[in-house]
């Protein structure tokens, strides 16, 4: 039986819940050892699978880097994390290691002479359109100027900036005996033997892409949270609106965009601490709840723009509107647009008000609706894990 080890970077919740479902899946015909940081142990749930600990870049710093535009890690954080990568590899003699945005892989897979593969999103595969110029993330540039003057000025340095952000891993290989990337942030963020981009393929098509790169559908996971206590007692009376701003989302935003639902006539689920609702009818919150669960039950889902809600969301033929602040929210958001799929707002201009008056189009256009539901009818043909699986299978012993 072929022996995985799954890496799970820990930045985002995102970067955890995809290995967890592959890992979840890969149980049935390999030995898989997951390795994650302490921090996310509580993910695993009753999940029976070995676990090692891993060294990772907290949450907190990567949130403060994304936010400020730097680079995302640094030469000496790379470094350390090869050292420990190729610890756990030593430990666990894996045939293959299948990690999500741990960049380090690409060096310290090759090193150890270990197939890679990683999982993430076909936005950063450097065979992706976008579309024509990028979106401006929100940035300090974006608070002081018009977002159209921002987005030309973005365009105009972004190509000198991802050269920056991508010094470090080209450094890393070069000291390593590696070819270096050619300081390309998409090849940086993308390398490995095999990349599954866990996306809608139609919404995310790949142009000359190799057989390597490949778009697979999402990787559909759920934290193991019990249902808050009011679950099966939802009044049926009003629409319900599903509000989950996320791990690296503003949280702060949940309560004016809640309040704002109501007012437009919806009743409201919100992950959000119970404490700031308390005595509020219309508004059902919770720190944590099942997501997919909640999508299924809701008319329109209001969250950060990230893919893990939004595909949520898709998946349950369900609306989405994201708030979106970071470039990676923005450019998954961007194509659902474009795709007519979900609304995107900013967050460096947000409007509770323009979030109800989304929501109440969600409900009225039937255009939206019926690209939804084609949406889910994709979703629901796809399957992400067994793809994948079935392509490690093919390669190694065991």
């Amino acid at each position: 039986m072929k022996r995985l080890l799954v890496v799970a970077e820990g930045a985002t919740l995102a970067h955890v819940g995809r290995p967890l479902a592959l890992a979840r899946a890969a149980m049935a015909g390999f030995e898989v050892v997951l390795a994650l940081p302490a921090a996310y142990r509580w993910a695993i749930g009753t999940l029976p699978v070995a676990t090692l600990d891993l060294d990772a870049q907290s949450p907190a710093e990567f949130a403060r880097r994304l936010a400020h535009g730097n680079p995302l890690y640094d030469l000496p954080t790379l470094e350390r994390y090869v050292t420990d990568d190729l610890a756990l590899m030593e430990s666990v003699q894996p045939d293959c290691v299948i990690g999500d945005f741990r960049l380090s892989l690409g060096v310290s897979a090759r090193l150890a002479g270990v197939r890679y593969c990683a999982l993430g999103n076909a936005y950063w595969s450097p065979f992706y359109s976008a579309g024509g110029s990028w979106p401006v993330p929100d940035l300090p540039l974006t608070r002081f100027m018009p977002v159209p003057v921002a987005r030309w000025l973005f365009n105009r340095v972004r190509p000198m900036a991802f050269r920056s952000h991508a010094r470090a891993m080209d450094d890393l290989r070069r000291k390593h005996g590696l070819s270096d990337l050619g300081r390309n942030l998409m090849r940086a963020y993308t390398d490995a033997d095999t990349t599954f981009y866990t996306d809608i393929p139609s919404v995310f098509p790949l142009r000359g892409a190799p057989a390597s790169q490949r778009v697979v559908g999402p990787l559909p996971w759920a934290p193991p949270v019990a249902h808050p206590a009011w679950w099966n007692d939802l009044p049926s009376d009003r629409p319900l609106a599903y509000v989950s701003m996320g791990s690296s989302g503003r949280q702060a935003l949940a309560k004016p965009i809640a309040l704002a639902l109501v007012g437009a006539g919806f009743r409201v689920l919100v992950t959000a601490d119970p404490k700031d609702f308390a005595g509020h009818p219309l508004i059902h919150a919770a720190r944590f709840m099942p997501g997919d669960l909640a999508c299924e039950r809701a008319s329109v889902v209001i969250c950060n723009g990230g893919s893990p809600t939004s595909q949520q969301a898709l998946a349950a033929g369900k609306p989405v509107i994201g708030i979106a602040s970071n470039l990676d929210q923005f450019l998954n958001m961007d194509a659902l647009r474009r795709a007519g799929l979900g609304e995107l707002l900013r967050a460096d201009r947000f409007s509770a008000v323009s979030v109800a008056s989304g929501a109440l189009r969600a409900l009225g256009d039937r255009v939206w609706q019926d690209r939804v539901l084609a949406a889910k009818g994709e979703i629901e043909a796809l399957d992400a894990s067994r793809d994948i699986l079935r392509d490690v299978a093919l390669y190694g012993p065991g």
